[in-house]
């Protein structure tokens, strides 16, 4: 992020872009406030085991059905994505019109985007994966407890390059 490790802080900042401060800010703003206990956090385990078991039943983490989508011979998948950005575009649109909170009462911000090529190159990169392994990186676990054990290799793929990103993310185009 910093560009000139020789420089001081200031003039660090100062070489800054606006694209990373708002990056900052943004990363900054939306994190709770509140302390959790640990044993809060098995609220979202038990969501998870839930959601996989709909994601199994739903056939969303099946290959084949993933190997039809990118061959275009059907539309099971297409339909359940578009379920999902449907869901999730009248959930963003209902957060904002009445003000929805967290369950813990924190306010609830959205940040403006900007484009960028690195969002084009990401996403075709994504998508190559997500048709070579027919894993997307959400139901990998869900595709490892049906007993699809060579799942394994993409997800140690997947926290591989993840690593790599954060070791290049300074060098990468914004």
């Amino acid at each position: 992020m910093l560009q000139n490790p020789d420089a001081t802080t200031e003039q660090q900042v100062a070489e800054n872009t606006d694209f990373e401060v708002r990056s900052l800010d943004a990363m900054c703003v939306n994190e709770s406030r509140i302390e959790h206990k640990w044993y809060d956090n098995l609220k979202y385990m038990v969501v998870g085991i839930l959601f996989g078991i709909v994601f199994v039943k739903a056939e969303i983490v099946s290959w084949f059905r993933i190997q039809e989508m990118f061959k275009l011979q059907s539309f099971h998948m297409y339909g359940v994505i578009g379920s999902a950005v449907m869901v999730g575009a009248i959930s963003v649109w209902l957060i904002k019109k009445f003000n929805i909170k967290t369950i813990d009462g924190e306010p609830i911000t959205f940040h403006p985007k900007t484009f960028n090529k690195g969002q084009i190159i990401g996403g075709l990169l994504f998508g190559l994966g997500w048709g070579i392994t027919g894993a997307c990186p959400g139901p990998l676990f869900a595709q490892i407890g049906t007993g699809a054990t060579a799942v394994i290799a993409t997800l140690l793929s997947a926290i591989a390059g993840t690593w790599v990103y954060g070791l290049l993310r300074e060098k990468l185009p914004h």
